[in-house]
């Protein structure tokens, strides 16, 4: 997605998996600043390396239960210009309305048995740490279910089926290929989700991060 060399902070409890997505990353071209097993390491190597992203899992000692989410919530308040990306086994909705409760840029939530290219975890990682968004499509269902009517419900199927997958972290390019459709249609599709959200005409990312915003806060009543 971007050449940028990207500052990785990476915590995982599992030394094994730590130790493989290390030489993975290191590969793709990013440099692992710090990896650690623990809540407590992962905060202290980000107040000391400051990296562009934090690769957070959510179980980790001493009680492997929610640690993870606690130290990425804490990261978001005491380091808000460090993206965060829970890679993790597990999806449970009240964690990710905790992770993104201060806002969705910045964040990732991806599940370890659907990521099938290091490609594009990386990818995710790089649009995390410019203040996109990069969520699994399970986070995204979870997060939709049991949702109150608000803008969301104003939407067209189609426009409503665009911003699931902007939620995800696609280009219009790729939501084009997914749908089958021009791309062209996909820009009237945003188009109408910008103006139901009465989203100003300003830079175009930024109305797309503010327009996911709009969405999982709905989605987070």
């Amino acid at each position: 997605m971007t050449d940028r060399h990207l500052r990785v902070v990476l915590a995982e409890d599992s030394v094994i998996l730590r130790e493989g997505m290390v030489e993975l990353l290191t590969a793709r071209g990013c440099e692992v600043v710090a990896a650690t097993g623990t809540a407590e390491g992962l905060l202290a190597a980000v107040g000391e390396h400051r990296p562009d992203v934090a690769v957070v899992d959510v179980r980790m000692p001493p009680h492997h239960t929610d640690e993870g989410i606690d130290a990425a919530v804490e990261i978001r308040s005491a380091w808000p210009g460090v993206g965060v990306l829970v890679f993790s086994q597990h999806v449970e909705t009240a964690w990710a309305v905790r992770l993104m409760a201060a806002g969705a840029a910045g964040v990732g939530y991806l599940l370890k048995e659907r990521v099938a290219r290091t490609s594009e975890f990386v990818d995710a990682l790089h649009r995390v740490a410019e203040g996109g968004t990069a969520l699994d499509p399970e986070v995204v269902a979870r997060l939709m279910r049991g949702r109150q009517r608000g803008l969301v419900d104003q939407l067209t199927p189609r426009e409503r089926e665009v911003l699931e997958l902007m939620a995800q972290g696609h280009s219009n390019r790729s939501i084009a290929g997914r749908l089958v459709v021009s791309e062209r249609m996909v820009e009237k599709h945003v188009a109408g989700v910008f103006a139901t959200f009465a989203l100003p005409a300003t830079d175009a990312d930024n109305r797309r991060v503010k327009a996911v915003l709009t969405y999982l806060a709905e989605a987070g009543r």
